[in-house]
Parts: structure tokens; sequence; C-alpha cells
């Protein structure tokens, strides 16, 4: 996938400081093919992005899934149960939906990409 960021839209400042607007997550809601991770010490989201997404810069997928789980860290605590949404490519064009400034601008064959990439992983659960 393309950078997430290359989807939002950058403003200036006042002081003409270039910066991007607000970025708007979707939504994850449960799901019966939800896996559930126990994490330890050594978990950590992009990790986990790469293991299941085969992908480290759709840690945000799984962070933005885990609202009750601490996410202001690249590490989830150890101990807890992290959800990993199975749907990571829905997730994307919902995101890319909710922040690209113009419309049919998807990048379908980073989406596509996405989907292919998905092959399960290695971590328990």
């Amino acid at each position: 996938m393309a950078n997430r960021y290359s989807y939002i839209q950058q403003v200036k400042s006042s002081t003409g400081k270039k910066m991007y607007a607000t970025v708007k997550y979707p939504n994850i809601p449960p799901s019966l093919d939800d896996l559930y991770v126990l994490c330890n010490a050594t978990d950590r989201y992009d990790k986990l992005a790469q293991d299941y997404y085969n992908d480290p810069t759709l840690w945000w997928v799984i962070a933005s899934a885990n609202d009750g789980v601490a996410c202001d860290s690249l590490f989830p605590p150890t101990g807890s149960y992290v959800r990993i949404p199975p749907n990571h490519v829905e997730t994307i064009r919902e995101f890319i939906r909710l922040n690209d400034q113009v419309p049919n601008l998807i990048d379908e064959a980073s989406i596509n990409l996405a989907s292919n990439n998905n092959s399960g992983g290695s971590s328990g659960y």
C-alpha cells in the first residue's frame, strides 16, 4: 500500500507551515473471523501487521481495531489480547474514502497488492 498519508490533504497554517489535515480512521467492527493474539513483551503492532498482513505499515489497522488497548506506543500491553481484523483491504478502502480529497483517486493497484499479500500469520493466538 502507498503511504497512508498520501491520501491526506496538506494544509498551511496561518504562518505558512505545511501540515496534514486531521486524519479520520474507520470504525472496524468486531467480526467472527477476527483473530486474537495474546501479546508478550516482544510483540509490536508493526510486527503483528507484518505477520498477518505482510506489511508492517498497516500497524494502524490493528491499533485502530483495539479501542480498549493502549495504542500510544508500538508495543501493545504485555498480557493483553489484541484483535487482528482479517479484512484489512476493506479497512484500507474505507480509510481512503474518509480521507481522500479527490474523488475516485483510490489506488486500486495498492489495494489489490495488499489483498494478494494476505497469507496469514505466524504468531500464536
